[in-house]
């Protein structure tokens, strides 16, 4: 069930309620008993994980963050700096297609 704040605008009484959702909104004061009660915006349908049955093994420990983030950073290529372009190498030119001939004498 979520945890509802409420504020008395007479006597000014600020207080936390367990409701579900279904109902309905309080009016009157714990306090004073004036019908002067509000219900505030908030965190009102937070759920609130108290109580046996939470296994540790939901939350992960703090060692194996991290050693799971050290992994993670050895995985990432290392950054290396920019290059400068390296001009080509003077290379002879391409072999010509031929056009055909050969040179094999085989008249």
């Amino acid at each position: 069930m979520p945890t509802y704040d409420y504020v008395c605008d007479a006597c000014g009484h600020a207080f936390e309620e367990m409701q579900s959702f279904s109902a309905a909104i309080l009016t009157k004061c714990p306090k004073c008993g004036e019908e002067k009660l509000r219900r505030l915006f908030g965190t009102g349908a937070a759920i609130l994980f108290k109580g046996s049955g939470f296994y540790e093994t939901d939350y992960r420990s703090d060692s194996y963050k991290q050693s799971a983030k050290t992994e993670s950073d050895s995985s990432k290529p290392a950054a290396t700096p920019t290059a400068t372009p390296t001009p080509a190498p003077a290379s002879s030119p391409p072999p010509s297609s031929g056009g055909g001939k050969s040179d094999s004498g085989g008249k």
